[in-house]
């Protein structure tokens, strides 16, 4: 008897991890575009640090995203089982406040160059150790921040996928796709702001013959490459995060929606170009409204104070 509930026990727990498996895989897959613009965002986020510590930077906003998910997930399941239209509306307002850090960005990127009437740039660089730190720390905040939001679109669509399993494939299944996703973006982001130190080891290989020559030209280019790279994230963060905000609203509004997918139906593959673009542009609408209501009142509180 005791050795057949062993056996029975193992192949529960064998089923078990096969269910989590099989709709962790189907979550991630879901989760893909998500997750592209997740990298792309937070490889923005730590754009313009110093070289030795961009990956203590990455380290750092890597420990956010895991409290990020510690929080989301318990989080999401009582208020999936309390309240299921509230995650919706919740990520709505959250879909809101990247379109407005996205508004925001770009108007620091459009801003940053142009000359205060003194001579000298609007905006300049952190130069003494404390401007450094404080700097570093505003875009740690920052980024944990951004990626709470994200994190919370890759919990929800992993919570649509085993809404209907027991509670521990839930809880399992969400807690899974939490690390890996987690530990895949910045495992990614790590590698990306290194690229250059990749390309300098590359030129300087000793190796001889074809195949050295091949390493260096490849490490020449790395370096060159790297830089453009960190700038061409810059922005494709700043737009990715119209995207998934104008995506969250979108989404969040059913007759927006309904638009969305009947004004390019049957286009082919230009339905998804076509539906990102609206995405895009509702994002950006957004954002613009968002910064504007910011911007009153704060005005209206700055009057209010003196």
């Amino acid at each position: 008897m005791a050795g057949s509930s062993l056996f029975a026990l193992l192949d529960d727990i064998a089923t078990l991890l096969d269910d989590i498996s099989l709709m962790s895989k189907v979550a991630a897959k879901k989760s893909a575009s998500v997750l592209s613009d997740d990298l792309a965002v937070n490889a923005e986020q730590v754009t313009g640090m110093k070289a030795d510590r961009e990956l203590p930077v990455v380290w750092a906003v890597f420990k956010g995203s895991l409290r990020n998910k510690a929080i989301l997930v318990p989080c999401a399941l009582a208020l999936n089982a309390l309240l299921p239209a509230g995650v919706h509306w919740l990520l709505m307002i959250g879909g809101a406040y990247l379109c407005y850090e996205g508004f925001e960005a770009i108007k620091d990127k459009l801003t940053a160059s142009r000359d205060d009437g003194t001579g000298q740039p609007k905006k300049t660089k952190p130069k003494t150790p404390e401007e450094l730190a404080s700097y570093e720390k505003r875009k740690i905040a920052g980024a944990v921040r951004t990626d709470f939001i994200l994190s919370a679109e890759i919990i929800v669509i992993t919570l649509n996928i085993v809404t209907d399993a027991p509670m521990l494939q839930q809880v399992l299944t969400l807690a899974l796709i939490a690390v890996v996703m987690t530990v895949g973006v910045y495992g990614l982001v790590a590698g990306i702001v290194r690229l250059d130190d990749a390309g300098l080891i590359l030129q300087k290989s000793k190796a001889t013959g074809t195949w050295g020559s091949v390493v260096r030209i490849v490490g020449g280019w790395l370096l060159s490459a790297a830089p453009k790279l960190m700038k061409a994230l810059s922005w494709i963060g700043t737009v990715a995060m119209f995207l998934v905000g104008g995506a969250f609203i979108t989404e969040g509004i059913e007759p927006v929606q309904h638009f969305a997918e009947t004004l390019f139906a049957g286009a082919g593959a230009w339905e998804t170009v076509a539906t990102l673009g609206i995405h895009c542009l509702v994002g950006a609408l957004v954002g613009l409204v968002a910064a504007l209501v910011v911007k009153g009142f704060t005005t209206l509180f700055s009057k209010g104070s003196t």
